[in-house]
């Protein structure tokens, strides 16, 4: 039976530093639009406090969760156990993306591991914590950390990153506006 949480205690915060992926969900205000589900991982996710959590965004072939956000700001965070017992956590709350020249932006980068292609932070504040079974998630093993994104990263360079940003990160699918540094 799946339990709500006012904040997440320990419990959950050791879960959520057990697993090696996380989901993150969005869509644009209106009916129109195209709902955004991206996995994310290489140990990019920090518990902030009970009820604020925060990504490290990296640069990727589109900007659907950071136009969304700027939209409406809805997001949810879910977790979910590949190895080991089922489980399945969720956050649902508000969140924005924090840019390169954000006040925030140095205070919040400082505290991931150095990735050379990080393009925003997302911060979300919660307002619903809750778990389900994950009965129905199958099992799989995990083998480690893809290096093809950092070795792009570094192939690319800072400007050929900043370029690449600008060309595939300024709008989303749906022409909704991307980044303000794109």
């Amino acid at each position: 039976m799946g339990k709500l949480f006012s904040e997440i205690d320990e419990r959950n915060a050791e879960f959520i530093r057990a697993q090696h992926v996380f989901f993150v969900a969005t869509a644009p205000s209106g009916g129109d639009g195209h709902v955004n589900l991206s996995p994310k991982g290489l140990d990019s996710f920090e518990i902030l406090d009970g009820t604020t959590v925060a990504y490290l965004d990296l640069v990727g072939s589109g900007i659907e969760t950071a136009a969304h956000l700027r939209d409406d700001g809805r997001i949810v965070i879910m977790f979910c156990t590949f190895e080991g017992p089922p489980r399945i956590l969720r956050l649902h709350g508000r969140a924005e993306a924090v840019e390169p020249g954000d006040p925030d932006w140095e205070e919040l980068l400082a505290r991931f591991p150095v990735h050379g292609a990080p393009r925003c932070v997302v911060r979300a504040h919660l307002d619903r914590i809750s778990d389900s079974c994950g009965f129905g998630v199958p099992l799989y093993r995990y083998e480690g950390e893809r290096d093809q994104l950092p070795k792009w990263a570094e192939r690319k360079g800072q400007d050929g990153i900043e370029r690449y940003k600008a060309e595939n990160n300024a709008s989303s699918i749906d022409g909704l506006p991307g980044l303000s540094g794109a």
